[in-house]
């Protein structure tokens, strides 16, 4: 079979030699157990990084020719870029295998990912094991973030990234999800075919900064759960519905106090009520202008991504 390894960067000059030198050894190994074809490729994909990760990919595409690279004409995000190497190496491959440059996901799980793949499945799940290399916080904030999209209906695999293998039926069906706002965490359930998951174990970064900080992580969840769910509308009308009886009852208790002669409602009360009021309208108000922000991103049919430069055969051409 012809394997793809679809690694996404956008400023990883630092890391980038330590993992151009594991994922070497680990395709040249699968080549001699004769697991992949030795026309297997690793397509690296520049996230129109500012610092010297295209020179290195062009430089290792010179050294090598395992090493493909597509340069994007700007940053797009990292679930675009991802999704631009997949759709490269769809009609090229037999299956493609997508993971981060930071080599942070254990690269020995690709063994159990062909395992798999040769048993019948076309999605194969890289799961981690455990969090123990999280801090409390980061494994609080994740284990709080799949609950969340499990209550809001979203299919997700838990514990699970970017790390998995998706057969040639699996790319193919994938290139006909033509949203804007991408969560391939998501979408991919949602192409369906048979699945299994590999459980690994997560290291540290080996070199450079996270990509990923708490601002885009938060940001990353809102995505999630608005390009998959209308709970949160849902929500707001079951919220409107309380605060209207809510408001219901309590003008009938003012219209019944004020003719029973008693005390009229103090001031501090009824401005309260305002403010929760005005902050439960402003809280509807932003979660339905999210949802509008969606649809006007996605009538707009705008191209996901643009292909600057592509380093590689001729055949392999997106």
């Amino acid at each position: 079979m012809r394997l793809f390894l679809v690694i996404p960067c956008y400023n990883e000059q630092e890391v980038l030699p330590l993992t151009a030198r594991a994922v070497v050894d680990k395709m040249h190994a699968l080549v001699d157990q004769g697991r992949v074809a030795a026309d297997s490729r690793v397509l690296l994909v520049d996230d129109g990084s500012r610092d010297g990760t295209w020179p290195l990919i062009c430089s290792l595409h010179a050294q090598d020719p395992l090493f493909c690279g597509l340069k994007l004409a700007h940053n797009v995000g990292h679930q675009n870029a991802l999704l631009s190497g997949l759709m490269t190496a769809r009609g090229h491959c037999d299956a493609a295998v997508s993971m981060d440059a930071d080599l942070q996901d254990d690269i020995h799980a690709i063994d159990g990912f062909l395992d798999q793949y040769e048993q019948g499945c076309q999605v194969v799940y890289g799961v981690r094991r455990d969090r123990s290399s999280d801090t409390a916080f980061k494994r609080r904030t994740a284990l709080a973030f799949y609950r969340l999209m499990a209550k809001m209906g979203v299919e997700c695999v838990y514990n699970h990234a970017d790390y998995r293998l998706l057969g040639s039926e699996a790319l193919e069906a994938l290139a006909h999800y033509p949203e804007v706002n991408l969560f391939l965490r998501g979408m991919v359930p949602l192409v369906g075919f048979q699945s299994a998951q590999v459980l690994y174990d997560r290291g540290e970064r080996a070199a450079g900064e996270s990509k990923y900080p708490l601002k885009k992580m938060f940001s990353f969840a809102v995505q999630g759960i608005t390009s998959f769910s209308v709970k949160p509308l849902r929500l707001i009308a079951s919220l409107g519905a309380v605060v209207t009886t809510a408001s219901v009852l309590a003008l009938l208790y003012a219209l019944i106090a004020a003719i029973a002669g008693g005390p009229a409602a103090g001031t501090v009360a009824f401005l309260a009520s305002l403010w929760l009021l005005g902050g439960i309208q402003l809280l509807a108000i932003g979660v339905c202008g999210e949802y509008i922000g969606k649809i006007y991103g996605e009538v707009k049919r705008r191209p996901r991504y643009w292909v600057e430069t592509f380093l590689g055969d001729d055949t392999d051409k997106p």
